[in-house]
């Protein structure tokens, strides 16, 4: 009792802690009674009905409950489509500004831009390293030392063109240099799968 009364009713330690029993049952009892006695805020309780039977005071409350439910649902949806007016208003009135203006500068920013094709591909040499150097449409090119790291940064489009460079290039021949031999083994090992391939 003492717990709930501190936590509940907000007495502190120290008032509780020199009372006895029956007083702290007693202020126990009142906080109970408050708790049992709530009622809703949304229950409108009508003058005289006080006295009615169990059952019918439960049902009207719950009547009443219900309608002020209703209600309140139906002033949120009210507000909710007065404000989407409020704002469609706003946004022809903002177009209507924008579109009387005689000159409108508008920079386009493109929020994604992919890089142009894959036209060519070297093996470039830097002392003891070999490169896979790529080269694309605009005359950029990127250098990779690892073929994983060129397939982070290769969407499917980049990795097809890349192959039927490949293809292209050796036919049916295969390459004789270690790296020539490694892309293009990796290549057809992913768009030409046999069962004897070693993933």
């Amino acid at each position: 009792m003492s717990t709930y009364l501190k936590n509940m009713a907000g007495y502190k330690h120290n008032k509780l802690k020199n009372k006895s029993f029956d007083d702290i049952h007693k202020l126990f009892d009142k906080a109970m009674k408050r708790v049992n006695t709530f009622v809703d805020m949304d229950i409108e309780l009508v003058e005289g009905s006080k006295v009615r039977p169990e059952g019918s005071e439960v049902r009207a409350e719950a009547e009443i409950a219900q309608e002020n439910k209703d209600e309140l649902e139906q002033e949120s949806i009210k507000k909710q489509k007065v404000d989407e007016d409020k704002e469609t208003v706003e946004l022809q009135r903002l177009i209507e500004v924008v579109l009387d203006k005689e000159e409108v500068a508008i920079d386009a920013i493109p929020l994604a831009t992919k890089p142009p094709s894959i036209v060519d591909w070297k093996i470039h040499k830097e002392g003891k390293k070999r490169y896979y150097q790529i080269i694309r449409a605009d005359g950029s090119s990127k250098m990779y030392l690892v073929f994983s790291h060129m397939l982070k940064s290769f969407d499917r489009e980049d990795l097809e063109t890349l192959y039927k460079l490949v293809k292209a290039k050796y036919g049916s021949t295969r390459p004789v240099e270690d790296l020539d031999l490694v892309l293009y083994g990796d290549l057809k090992i992913m768009f030409d799968p046999h069962v004897e391939d070693q993933v």
